[in-house]
């Protein structure tokens, strides 16, 4: 991963080049995401819904 990440930050793409430096920035919570078997998605999930119900109670949950 290191490698990849040292070879998109010397192309020329810039969408590439920002997004290897920020893996860079956070490599061990990347690592971590890849190796060990634990996930937030099951919370991030229910935070999402949440959000749509609010959205949707507020009246902001569609383009009118």
């Amino acid at each position: 991963m290191d490698e990849w990440i040292d070879d998109a930050i010397d192309t020329e793409l810039t969408a590439i080049m920002r997004f290897a430096s920020v893996l860079r920035r956070d490599i061990d919570a990347v690592k971590n995401a890849i190796e060990l078997p634990w996930s937030n998605g099951q919370a991030e999930g229910e935070i999402n819904r949440l959000k749509m119900l609010k959205r949707a109670m507020y009246g902001r949950a569609g383009p009118d």
